[in-house]
C-alpha cells in the first residue's frame, strides 16, 4: 500500500487555496517528496507529516514552480539538522539549476549539517527497497530532462501464522526464510516449504506520478494499468491549442489516457486558478468517471479496492 499527501496542487502561481507543486508518497517508513514549490516546507508543518524522515526528492522538471521551495526547506533544515542526509533526484537540467540555487543563492560557502547529494537520474530503476521500487520515465515537457515516477509494489504471498503455529515452526529465522521463499528444516526434521504456510499471491499496488506533460500518448506505456495515477489537468478542453501551446495537459486529456491505459482511479492536480473545480472534475467525469479533483492536504491511502482516507 501507498499513500499520498497532497502538499500543493496550483499551476504556475499559488492561489488562496492551493499552495505550488509538493505531494508526499509514503511507503511503510519511507517519504518521499515529490517536488517542492515554493511554500512547502510550511505546507509540510500544517500537514503535520514534519520533516524527520523527508530525505528523499524527487524533481519533475526544472520550472521554479516545481523547485523554488528548496530553498527554504534546506534553510530549515541547516537551522534543525533534522536529518542526517539529503538525497534530491532529477534530471540533468533540473539538478544544474537546483545547484545555483542552493549554493549560490542558499549555502554561500556554508558547510550545510548534513550531506546533500544530487543524483542525475536516467530512465529505469532509481531506487530499489526490499517491498518496492521507483522507477523514472522521460516526459514530453518545455525544456529538457523532464521525468514521471512509477512506483511499484512488490506482490507477496501473506504469511499465515496459524498454518506455521500447526505444523510447529517456531517464530524466528525459520518463519522468515519461509517468508523469502526458502524450505527450511525443523528440528525432527521436517522439512517445511513456502507452499505449507504462505496464502493466495497478492500483487503490489502501482502509483504512477506525471508532473507536467504535453503529449499523453508519450506516457501511455508507463502508467498502463496504474492502481492510481495522478497527472496535471491545467487547461479545460475550450483551450485545447494553449495547452498545445505550453505543453500542458486538459482535463479531457488526462481523462481519455486514464481509460485508454486502462487506470483505475484518476487524480487530479497542478489546476489552474482560473477555472473553478467542478468544471475541471465535470469534463474529466465525462470520460472516466472514477476521478478526483486533489485539493492541498488530501490524504489517500491506494489500495487494490481502491482510494481510502486514512482512518
Amino acid at each position: 500500500m501507498f499513500e499520498i499527501v497532497f502538499l500543493g496542487t496550483s499551476a504556475s502561481a499559488p492561489s488562496i487555496h492551493r499552495g505550488l507543486s509538493a505531494q508526499v508518497i509514503k511507503h511503510n517508513e519511507h517519504r518521499f517528496l515529490i517536488d517542492c514549490g515554493e511554500g512547502t516546507q510550511r505546507q509540510i508543518l500544517q500537514s503535520g507529516l514534519g520533516f524527520k524522515h523527508l530525505n528523499k526528492i524527487l524533481i519533475t522538471h526544472s520550472h521554479l514552480d516545481h523547485i523554488l521551495g528548496l530553498a527554504g526547506l534546506i534553510s530549515t533544515y541547516m537551522r534543525w539538522e533534522a536529518i542526517d542526509s539529503l538525497e534530491i533526484y532529477g534530471g540533468k537540467a533540473s539538478l544544474e539549476r537546483i545547484y545555483d540555487l542552493l549554493y549560490t543563492v542558499v549555502l554561500r560557502n556554508t558547510q550545510p549539517p548534513m550531506d546533500i547529494h544530487l543524483n542525475e537520474i536516467k530512465p529505469g530503476v532509481i531506487i530499489e527497497e526490499e517491498d518496492f521500487s521507483v522507477s523514472a520515465f522521460p516526459v514530453q515537457h518545455r525544456g529538457a530532462d523532464c521525468f514521471g515516477f512509477r512506483f511499484d509494489e512488490k506482490g507477496r504471498q501473506p504469511f499465515l501464522a496459524e498454518k506455521a503455529e500447526a505444523l510447529g515452526v517456531p517464530a524466528g529465522p525459520l518463519r522468515r526464510d519461509l517468508v523469502r521463499g526458502q524450505e527450511v528444516i525443523l528440528g525432527d526434521g521436517t522439512i517445511i516449504r513456502p507452499e505449507d504456510v504462505l496464502g493466495e499471491f497478492k500483487p503490489g499496488i502501482h502509483l504512477v506520478h506525471v508532473g507536467d506533460v504535453g503529449n499523453p500518448n508519450t506516457i501511455f506505456e508507463q502508467v498502463q494499468g496504474a492502481d492510481a495515477l495522478v497527472i496535471e489537468a491545467t487547461y479545460l478542453d475550450e483551450e485545447t491549442e494553449m495547452a498545445k501551446q505550453f505543453a500542458h495537459l486538459t482535463a479531457r486529456q488526462a481523462a481519455e489516457l486514464a481509460v485508454e491505459a486502462g487506470v483505475k482511479q484518476l487524480i487530479l492536480t497542478h489546476i489552474s486558478r482560473r477555472y473553478r473545480e467542478k468544471e475541471v472534475l465535470a469534463e474529466a467525469e465525462l470520460i472516466f468517471p472514477n476521478v478526483k479533483i486533489a485539493r492541498d492536504f488530501d490524504h489517500y491511502m491506494i489500495t487494490s479496492s481502491g482510494l481510502e482516507k486514512p482512518i
